[in-house]
This record gives structure tokens, C-alpha cells and sequence, in this order.
């Protein structure tokens, strides 16, 4: 698997993948090109055309996205099995998946691995780590301690940014309310429809106010792109939240009836959601009951137009 590592620190830093795949190895952001999944493709689901009104030329394409808090590998029970959180997310049979809580060399709770690489070779997909933290190696010597968000991807990735929004840093003492990577965009064609695809983690704070400058932030990147958008996350909020009120209209909450996702075992909160713009047609929609992480994962069948870019 062909792995390059990138850091982005500025919020609408552009880079087009051809020149990624150029650079030379940096501390930071990871894009990883693997194999095609061997499982069914949502391709070849039966997710049905879309409207009589769509144009014979521009058939409906069929996207299974996710997004899943994997909790860095730690299940309900408070124990890292890296294997088992592959398998939820194998059982998802979704094409791509936001991932959030993502370790990369972080610490002992996850035995200083690689889950963005080692859950993409396990998976056989292509991966995109933007980490939200990226620390001095704990003990000096070894690899850089980061800790973010990832995509996961069985479709060719175009082109992968790690931006900056607003954060209030669990890492230093008093911190303040500042800029700060780990809100991932990925590009990727699905039988040549383009769709941009996001992760993100928002603070889990009570006070709203980081979140609400949060999805602001993430607006404002979510405007410079054309075609349609796939936002997926841990909101740490759920959808009715005042905070969160912007990001209706320009998006729309692909389960709006579906189940709560936290905790895991009964959950109680729907913080975890997959958002869509309205290019895209949401046909169905699903949280699976794993206990494999303290999160429920949600998973929603799309059709995609091909057009945008």
C-alpha cells in the first residue's frame, strides 16, 4: 500500500493530489492508496435510479457512506481490539466511512499503532488521516503521537485536505478557542460522479459555543466546493441543538428518524450523523447495534448525480 504523509496547518490550504503524491514524507496528514475492497461495491446494490425527472445521460449513482467513533479501537468494555473494530466496520458494507477518536502512535490505550494504515490494510481500502493533534514522540525516538479523524474510501481518492476550524485544546492547560487542523475533506469519483466528502469531531464540551463557531467554520469550507457534499461526524450535539441550527439548508440530516447512537450499549443521544447537501438523495438509512466502540455507527445508502466537480 502507497502511503504519504502531508501536514496542512492553514484552513483552505489547496493542494491538488497530484502534487501530494509528489511530496516528500512530512509529519502530519496521511493519505494511504490501497486495493479495491473485495466485497460488493454499492455499485452493485440495488438502490433504484431516482426520479423520472433525472436525465437518461446522468443516471443516479449509488454511494453507501458511514461515519463511526471508533472510540481508538476501544469497545463498550473498555478494551482496544483493533480487530474487532474492522470487523464493525466490514459489516457496515459502506464504500466510504468517516472515522473519529483515530490513533496514530498515540499511546499504550492503543498500542502505539497505526489504526489509520492498519484499519485500511485490514479493510483493503484507501485511507486519509488528518490529525487533530500531532505530538513529540513519548519516549523521544520514536514515532510522532497523533490523534484526529480519517476517511475511508474502496473509490479512488482525487484529492484529500486537512483543515482548520476552530478547537479548544484538551492538550495544554487553559486553552483558549483557536484554529486548528483535523476537519478532513476527501474527493472521490464513483463511476464518474465526483462527490467531496468531510469528518469531523466537535467539541464535547456543555458550553455550545466552540461548536457553534465549529460549524461555521466548516460552512465556510463546505462554500468553496461545488457538486455535491457528504458531511459526516460525532456532532457531540444533537440535531435539534442550537448550534448546529446553520448547518440545515445547506445540508440536510440523512436520518432524521434513525436511532441514538450514545452510549453504545443504550444510548440515549443521536450525536453521531451523516449530513448530505442537496445534490444527493438519501434512499435509506441504518444504526447498527455493535457495542465495538462506546458510539453506534450510521451508515445511509445515496445517489449521486454525475455532475460538479
Amino acid at each position: 500500500m502507497d502511503r504519504v504523509d502531508r501536514t496542512t496547518r492553514r484552513p483552505a490550504h489547496r493542494a491538488p493530489l497530484t502534487a501530494v503524491l509528489a511530496a516528500t514524507v512530512a509529519l502530519g496528514t496521511t493519505v494511504a492508496l490501497g486495493t479495491l475492497s473485495p466485497g460488493a461495491a454499492a455499485a452493485g446494490r440495488a438502490a433504484g435510479t431516482g426520479s423520472a425527472a433525472a436525465a437518461p445521460r446522468a443516471p443516479r449513482v449509488p454511494l453507501r457512506v458511514a461515519t463511526y467513533n471508533i472510540h481508538a479501537g476501544a469497545g463498550q468494555d473498555g478494551v482496544f481490539d483493533l480487530d474487532r473494530t474492522a470487523a464493525a466496520i466490514r459489516d457496515l458494507d459502506a464504500d466510504v466511512i468517516g472515522l473519529q477518536e483515530v490513533d496514530v502512535h498515540w499511546g499504550a490505550r492503543s498500542g502505539f499503532a497505526d489504526e489509520a494504515r492498519e484499519l485500511a490494510r485490514r479493510l483493503c481500502m484507501r485511507v486519509f488521516f488528518a490529525p487533530i493533534y500531532d505530538l513529540p514522540p513519548d519516549p523521544p525516538g520514536g514515532e510522532r503521537r497523533q490523534y484526529g479523524v480519517a476517511v475511508l474510501s474502496r473509490h479512488r481518492i482525487l484529492d484529500a485536505r486537512n483543515h482548520e476550524i476552530t478547537r479548544l485544546s484538551t492538550q495544554t492547560p487553559r486553552p483558549v478557542p483557536a484554529p486548528a487542523p483535523g476537519f478532513a475533506e476527501v474527493t472521490v469519483t464513483v463511476r464518474g460522479a465526483r462527490v467531496h466528502v468531510y469528518a469531523t469531531h466537535l467539541d464535547y464540551r456543555t458550553d455550545p459555543s466552540v461548536r457553534r463557531a465549529q460549524v461555521d467554520d466548516m460552512l465556510r469550507v463546505l462554500a468553496e466546493d461545488r457538486g455535491p457534499k457528504v458531511l459526516l461526524g460525532d456532532f457531540n450535539a444533537e440535531p435539534a441543538a442550537p448550534e448546529l441550527a446553520r448547518l440545515w439548508g445547506p445540508l440536510a440530516d440523512a436520518a432524521p428518524d434513525g436511532g441514538k447512537t450514545f452510549p453504545a450499549a443504550d444510548p440515549v443521544r443521536r450525536i453521531d450523523l451523516v449530513t448530505v447537501s442537496p445534490e444527493v438523495t438519501v434512499t435509506g438509512a441504518d444504526t447498527p447495534g455493535t457495542t465495538a466502540s462506546d458510539h453506534r455507527p450510521v451508515v445511509a445508502d445515496l445517489l449521486l448525480r454525475r455532475r460538479g466537480r
